[in-house]
């Protein structure tokens, strides 16, 4: 099992930054596919970022692509979210997850960590 917790979520002002990240315990934390997901209230789970095992493939959606980075420090077990640029319309919670491939798709993901709250006011 792994166990996820995110932090770095908080208020900022639009056109400024925050840095997600999100820390692992338990089975072997490179073995995994890492994403993040946001979920905005009264909309679904969405996809924002992944990352493969080793690190050297990304992906992003393309509501966040050039203004979002997603890294992985596999020695430290720990995956982050950097966002430049933020906009109102990226408030929502945001939540990494681990799983085996590496896709946009939530359900194929196996765990969850609990959330982080990122507002951004216009």
């Amino acid at each position: 099992q792994v166990q996820l917790v995110e932090s770095g979520g908080g208020l900022v002002q639009a056109g400024g930054s925050l840095r997600l990240s999100c820390a692992a315990s338990g089975r072997t934390f490179s073995r995994y596919v890492m994403g993040w997901f946001r979920q905005a209230p009264g909309k679904e789970r969405e996809f924002v970022a992944a990352i493969s095992r080793s690190g050297i493939s990304t992906n992003y959606a393309d509501s966040v692509k050039g203004r979002f980075t997603i890294s992985r420090d596999n020695a430290k077990n720990t995956v982050a979210l950097q966002l430049n640029s933020l906009k109102p319309e990226d408030t929502a919670v945001y939540y990494c997850a681990s799983g085996d491939i590496m896709v946009d798709v939530a359900t194929r993901y196996t765990y969850w960590g609990q959330g982080t709250q990122v507002t951004v006011s216009s």
